[in-house]
């Protein structure tokens, strides 16, 4: 059975990056596939990444994640303003992340407008 664990983003902005971390991971250790409000910020990418380094066992091979942002890149000028400014006051909430085991996500695919996830259970 494939489980989708939808975490937003108020569930997670008031923690520190570590704890924040450790939200994230601990449903992807179980096999779950992560759907997280909003974009991570680079260093939130890197620390993820480096954290999913040091829990990487026979149990647990890795994580694979994509970002997809809800408003095409050839928006009209009133809305770059009105997501810049969204941006600026609320952080990167707009769009999603979705972050799973490697070992349940054969391929993301992500155009312009969708992130397309195929799973497999490998052994």
């Amino acid at each position: 059975m494939l489980t989708l664990q939808f975490i937003p983003h108020q569930d997670i902005q008031h923690l520190d990056i570590q704890k924040r971390m450790q939200k994230i991971l601990e449903p992807i250790k179980n096999n779950q596939i992560v759907v997280l409000e909003g974009k991570l910020e680079a260093n939130e990418e890197a620390e993820l990444i480096q954290e999913t380094m040091r829990e990487i066992d026979e149990k647990f091979k890795g994580i694979e994640f994509s970002y997809i942002h809800p408003h095409p890149d050839h928006e009209v000028l009133i809305e770059k303003i009105r997501s810049t400014l969204l941006h600026l006051l609320l952080g990167d909430r707009e769009g999603f992340t979705v972050i799973g085991p490697n070992h349940l996500i054969k391929e993301i695919k992500k155009a312009p407008h969708k992130i397309q996830l195929f799973t497999e259970k490998r052994k």
